[in-house]
């Protein structure tokens, strides 16, 4: 056996390698752009503000008015989360009809688009430009932000399935960090360089295109809804560094006989189903408190909140950039001592932080792991619907919250907080270390108490088409 050891090193070495890459591959397209593009808006605000006026006044000789600068500014804003919402609509076909890898590679297309028109907006004179591009982008984040959990989930090991899924609130972290340090001044947030920063987002999608053709699609995917299944077994094989993955090749089909004679659900069916019942209360519930918390208000309003905490207004910028270092709650504030305006800024910093170690991470694995095959795109779009109208919300309502309660402006997000705490308690079961399979049949325990397993598991030997 000391003998056989050696060999068992090598094929570790290369599972974690090609596991590696394809999360670097995905990420970097996918969370990574989203946070990025949500924090990179918040540096060259007075400068597209400008831009839009001087553009107005060339156009008609005349001046924009201050409340229509603020308008199409807040369009510029608002656009993104409006697209994400179109995005979203798009995964679920995109991931039946083209795969999970391919969605990601040609969700690029938005990404070049909105690159382009960001680039030369500036020399064409069209702040429209930046409209369109900023809706295209939304469109690429409510794509990739369904797609990306949904291939890596089932690429993943059932032992890494959690920690893999953590990646993409990583990926979500570090392109808000990215964006907020690339956005001071001193780099491209500055009056001339405003438009080469917009167009930066270029960079992680060519990044994405580069890398990930070279690795292998969802096993799952290939298998279940293809019924490919040599092209499952070599992908398993480089996922895993092994030839040894019979166990789980069985186990893939036996899901696969599992979802025989179905054909994937439309998202409205879900809410119909009673066999569905506890996943999409969990779904919703769960990604609701995860907008609705008030993380994401944060980087959009950074410097207002900072500013009313009593951070000099030259230090704003570098406490934007602290918030990207952490993700959840700050309570309230009191500005009676001198110290508390630092104390507000670290109480942020708790929150975001909170933020990216629970409901970041683990709500996004959600619809894959709550869901079979024929349901999970439909979730992922009921998801991604969800979260971005919610936060489009959010974003419209955050400062009138603001202005209202001051210092107890947190304190309706805290409750939402605790209702979401107390429902992952009592009512989400625990999915760590078991197959999908095995989640499927505890789930319908829950939902049908009594009954030993769900009639719809037995159906016809062939498989009918996937298509929504």
């Amino acid at each position: 056996m000391e003998e056989d050891e050696p060999p068992l090193q090598p094929r570790t070495q290369i599972q974690g390698r090609v596991l590696f890459l394809t999360i670097c591959a995905a990420g970097i397209g996918g969370t990574f752009q989203f946070g990025y593009n949500l924090s990179i808006i918040n540096a060259p605000t007075l400068h597209i503000q400008k831009f839009t006026n001087d553009t107005w006044r060339a156009r008609t000789g005349w001046p924009l008015p201050d409340h229509l600068v603020l308008l199409v500014w807040s369009l510029i804003v608002s656009l993104y989360p409006l697209g994400g919402l179109f995005g979203a609509l798009l995964a679920g076909p995109f991931a039946i009809m083209l795969g999970r890898k391919k969605s990601l590679l040609v969700n690029n297309v938005f990404v070049v688009a909105a690159a382009v028109l960001f680039g030369f907006s500036c020399r064409a004179g069209s702040f429209e430009m930046i409209m369109l591009g900023r809706l295209l982008m939304g469109m690429s984040a409510g794509v990739s932000m369904n797609i990306q959990p949904m291939y890596l989930g089932e690429s993943a090991p059932k032992e890494l399935r959690g920690a893999v899924a953590m990646t993409s609130a990583i990926f979500t972290a570090l392109g808000i960090v990215m964006g907020q340090v690339v956005g001071l001044r001193e780099l491209l947030g500055g009056p001339q360089a405003w438009p080469l920063l917009l167009a930066s987002c270029l960079v992680p999608g060519v990044l994405q295109l580069a890398s990930l053709p070279l690795l292998p699609e969802s096993p799952r995917y290939v298998l279940i809804d293809r019924g490919d299944r040599a092209t499952c077994l070599a992908a398993l094989q480089r996922l895993r560094g092994t030839t040894e993955v019979m166990v789980e090749l069985a186990e893939l089909e036996e899901e696969r006989a599992a979802c025989q004679g179905r054909r994937a659900r439309r998202p409205w069916e879900l809410f119909k189903d009673s066999a569905l019942r506890r996943q999409v209360i969990s779904l919703v519930v769960l990604g609701s408190a995860m907008e609705l918390c008030g993380n994401d208000a944060i980087y959009a309003y950074a410097s207002s909140v900072f500013h009313e905490a009593g951070i000099p207004q030259d230090k704003v910028q570098y406490a934007i950039v602290g918030t990207g270092c952490c993700e959840l709650l700050a309570a309230f504030i009191s500005s009676s001592f001198p110290w508390m305006s630092y104390l507000a800024v670290s109480c942020i910093f708790a929150f975001i932080l909170s933020f990216g170690i629970g409901p970041a991470g683990v709500t996004g694995i959600l619809a894959t792991e709550l869901f079979d095959q024929m349901a999970r795109p439909a979730a992922y779009m009921v998801c991604g619907t969800l979260m971005w109208t919610m936060l489009f919300l959010v974003g419209l309502g955050f400062p009138f919250l603001m202005e209202g309660l001051s210092h107890f402006l947190y304190v309706p997000f805290l409750g939402v907080c605790v209702c979401g705490a107390i429902y992952t308690g009592f009512f989400l079961p625990e999915t760590k270390g078991k197959t999908f399979l095995e989640i499927s049949e505890e789930l319908h325990r829950l939902n049908f108490p009594g009954q030993s397993q769900d009639p719809m598991w037995k159906g016809p030997e062939v498989i009918q088409s996937t298509e929504l």
